[in-house]
């Protein structure tokens, strides 16, 4: 009898183990980067089980000096499960510490046009995508969170649904932080580049776009007021967006919990659909 509990516990756990996640890193050609672009694609494990399916897409930015690697050491393993958890493809990609414009000083990054031209063909013709706005998503941290929000309102075309997370969506207060200057140039003799290459000056641009928006910070965030700033805006613009600030700050814990609202949030709006 005990033999036959111990089969069939090992049977049960065979079968848990066998139903997983497929991460997939991999190199993406362009010619907006000086080398390929590197990424981590995580997909969930109903597109084995079901080769016909499709599902949406979340591409998860890392911050500041991090690397495509970062939000898998930041959570793993917990949030490469939570694509089988939603049935979501996610898309870490390498950010270079480019803030996620193209760069008007270095001709060598240009990293949004990288994404929308390069990555985001890419991942559509090589993986079971919806390939239509309202099932992409996007969201980072720090950074990120700039990036994400820059790309949505400048393409919603390619993604209708953004998240920022202790994001720098206002970068004129740091004129001599994160390589900016080495990106923008220098802020006191390019002031019209910062002032268009920020996020929260794109809010007249947010409310036409369409886009749905999340987007939090800790209260002990550097970023704090940047990012209430851009939530007072939204408000004045009639932008519908939610925004959420918990205690916290610029911390791995703090976007460990965060990433899982945002998950939740992207759920909800691809299943209106």
């Amino acid at each position: 009898m005990k033999k036959q509990l111990l089969i069939a516990l090992a049977l049960v756990l065979g079968a848990f183990s066998a139903k997983a996640f497929t991460l997939d890193t991999l190199k993406v050609a362009t010619t907006h980067l000086e080398t390929p672009g590197d990424i981590i694609v995580v997909t969930p494990d109903a597109a084995k089980a079901n080769p016909a399916m499709h599902f949406p897409t979340v591409y998860i930015l890392h911050g500041y000096d991090g690397n495509y690697r970062t939000w898998l050491d930041i959570t793993s393993p917990d949030l490469p499960r939570l694509a089988d958890e939603y049935n979501m493809i996610f898309v870490f990609p390498d950010g270079r510490d480019s803030w996620y414009f193209d760069a008007p000083a270095d001709p060598n990054l240009q990293m949004e046009s990288y994404f929308t031209k390069d990555l985001v063909p890419f991942v559509d013709k090589h993986y079971p995508t919806l390939a239509t706005p309202n099932q992409r998503a996007i969201t980072g941290l720090s950074m990120g969170g700039h990036g994400a929000l820059w790309l949505a309102l400048r393409h919603p075309d390619i993604w209708g649904n953004a998240g920022s997370m202790s994001g720098g969506v206002d970068i004129r207060p740091f004129p001599k932080s994160w390589k900016l200057p080495q990106r923008l140039g220098d802020k006191e003799s390019n002031p019209q580049v910062w002032e268009d290459h920020t996020v929260i000056n794109l809010v007249p641009r947010a409310k036409d776009a369409g886009v749905n928006i999340t987007f939090d910070c800790g209260s002990d965030d550097f970023f704090y007021d940047v990012n209430n700033n851009l939530h007072r805006a939204l408000l004045e613009a009639g932008v519908p967006h939610d925004y959420t600030s918990r205690p916290g700050n610029h911390s791995h814990k703090y976007w460990r919990n965060s990433i899982l609202y945002h998950l939740l949030f992207f759920s909800r709006n691809f299943n209106k659909d």
